[in-house]
């Protein structure tokens, strides 16, 4: 049974920094890509990052150079570093296998003053 349990979300002013965790299992982790996608109240679900099985990583324009992807195999677990967060990042981060169509229960980022 596939379970992806996401944590590390909390409020934060702007300019602040948070890093997400997804712990994962149930698949071979180590041989999918996985992504963080987000939901902000009113909006649909968007992608906002990649880490393919071999390390490369993608970025949705608004995040990149601010959010870092990673994963560690060891521990089937994916990373978002999240830097100079932004009002705009407010919503519930989740994670997923790019080739599975399983979710977890989200965590989530508020970014005010």
């Amino acid at each position: 049974q596939v379970q992806l349990v996401e944590s590390g979300g909390g409020s934060v002013e702007p300019g602040g920094s948070l890093r997400l965790s997804c712990v994962a299992s149930g698949f071979r982790f180590s041989k999918h890509g996985m992504g963080w996608y987000r939901q902000s109240p009113g909006r649909q679900r968007e992608w906002a990052a990649t880490v393919t099985s071999d390390g490369r990583t993608w970025y949705e324009a608004s995040v990149k150079r601010r959010f870092t992807i990673s994963r560690d195999n060891a521990q089937n677990t994916t990373y978002l570093q999240m830097n100079s967060l932004k009002p705009e990042d407010t919503a519930v981060y989740y994670c997923k296998p790019m080739a599975l169509d399983y979710w977890g229960q989200g965590t989530q980022v508020t970014v005010s003053s």
